[in-house]
């Protein structure tokens, strides 16, 4: 491995810390949870919690935290994430790729809309306020 000047260093220590601030909990409501259970990244699970991060920065979303859990128990819809944004019912997506992961911070996390054709489970519309 070749060796890194200071400022390289820097550099890696910089862009890792604000990584690492993603994934602090404290005063952040909005959640996105990535099921990164073996069959989850065997489904690409991995390239979901890119796009999630990559689109979050590129919206300038500092109020949102992307963590990860294991199997959710949906194997058949992997990749699956759980969103949880206050005001709205918490949703498990499944089939979850960058494209969609993108879909899913733009509409549901921004405009407050759900993404109707990867939702794999919800609370009944009767007990939805």
């Amino acid at each position: 491995m070749a060796k890194m000047t200071l400022e390289e260093l820097r550099k890696l220590r910089s862009s890792q810390k604000s990584e690492m601030e993603r994934r602090d909990v404290e005063g952040k409501e909005t959640h996105i949870i990535v099921g990164m259970g073996t069959c989850g990244i065997a489904a690409g699970a991995k390239g979901a919690l890119d796009g999630f991060l990559d689109t979050i920065k590129k919206n300038n979303l500092d109020d949102v935290v992307v963590k990860q859990t294991g199997c959710m128990g949906l194997c058949y819809a992997e990749p699956t994430v759980e969103v949880k944004v206050p005001g709205m019912p918490d949703t498990i997506y499944g089939n979850v790729d960058a494209k969609v992961a993108a879909e899913i911070v733009e509409k549901h996390i921004m405009h407050k809309e759900l993404v109707q054709d990867h939702i794999q489970d919800k609370p009944a519309g009767d007990i939805i306020k």
